[in-house]
């Protein structure tokens, strides 16, 4: 199942290059129209100032070229490249490996957190706030090898279902976005996540499904310890202690340190991502800060302020204030899923 998929996810990520490189060939060609680039966005403000950011960024000589080396594009991936109602992704997946664990620990029957989550008591759950999650997520994401743990994310991605969309959470993945990842690619920027999920729940999966490989994806991360095991076999073993939480100035951070280049394109949908835009916003010459506004209820979803995940208030009211670009996703997105496609 999980090779089918990928198999598909490839064909698809072919098939949106060849898309962009027979449009780019066609529009340098006299006498031929310019084919659609993005024809998942629709015609309008948004899709004409990320298409003529990317010209001008790209023209050999133009007053806004920005040097190969320096096409950086950083993006958020909760909420800007998938869904991420009604809980975050890699929340669902810790939920349901402490379902898929407990007949090997039978005192959670009557030990929070996790009695509420074999209950299916979010209410209960939801209560116990983020001290609760935090032993859930230590619970279910340390004592494993990477290996072991990346294995035991691919293996959930391939059975586990959305609740509201009965699809796997990767077909969740925006078609806007997919387009324009291979369009900045095809003009040579290279293209980057910073998140604040886990690296390690990231990384078995990003470049299968967006093209983006594990050394370009940068998230939270905890404690690895190096172990040699008896045969000899050294591996990695995660520790139930937190190392870097890459959301808020975090983003920032983490960009410095992970990448050691400012962006000249981010784009992100929430409060989490302020940081990461302003820090783009900061540097000299050209520059695009991008927001996506959840605004489909009926296609995905609709929220802002306030929202338990992916609230969208602060980093809103800077995006006006400042002109940067918010793409509403009702109106700007013609189509929001690949399987819209079918």
């Amino acid at each position: 199942m999980a090779k089918t998929s990928g198999a598909f996810s490839m064909r698809r990520r072919t098939l949106l290059m060849g898309m962009v490189a027979t449009g780019l060939a066609a529009a340098a060609r006299p006498g031929f129209a310019q084919a659609d680039l993005l024809p998942s966005w629709n015609d309008g403000p948004v899709k004409r100032t990320i298409l003529d950011f990317i010209a001008r960024t790209t023209t050999v000589g133009g007053r806004d070229w920005v040097p190969v080396p320096e096409r950086i594009a950083c993006f958020d991936n909760d909420g800007t490249l998938w869904t991420e109602q009604p809980v975050y992704f890699q929340i669902a997946f810790a939920l349901d490996r402490v379902k898929a664990l407990a007949p090997r620990h039978p005192e959670w029957r009557t030990q929070e957190p996790f009695r509420s989550v074999l209950a299916d008591d979010r209410a209960a759950l939801a209560a116990l706030g983020e001290k609760g999650f935090l032993e859930i997520m230590a619970a279910t994401h340390t004592g494993l090898t990477t290996e072991a743990f990346g294995k035991a994310v691919l293996d959930w991605l391939a059975t586990a279902r959305h609740p509201r969309f009965n699809r796997p959470y990767t077909d969740l993945v925006y078609q806007p976005m997919l387009e324009l990842l291979a369009l900045l690619r095809a003009n040579q920027f290279k293209t980057y996540i910073v998140s604040g999920g886990g690296i390690e729940f990231m990384r078995p999966w990003t470049e299968r499904v967006y093209g983006i490989p594990p050394e370009q994806v940068v998230g939270s991360s905890g404690v690895t310890r190096y172990e040699l095991r008896a045969d000899g076999t050294p591996v990695l073993v995660k520790d139930p202690k937190v190392m870097f939480i890459d959301d808020g100035p975090g983003k920032a951070v983490g960009i410095n340190q992970f990448i050691g280049r400012r962006p000249v394109f981010a784009f992100g949908n929430s409060d989490g991502d302020q940081q990461m835009l302003e820090w783009t916003a900061a540097g000299g010459g050209a520059r695009f800060m991008g927001l996506v506004h959840h605004t489909d209820a009926v296609r995905e979803y609709a929220y802002d302020r306030p929202s338990p995940v992916g609230q969208l208030d602060k980093a809103w009211d800077e995006a006006l204030r400042r002109g940067w670009t918010i793409v509403d996703m009702k109106n700007d997105w013609r189509v929001i899923y690949p399987f819209e496609l079918k």
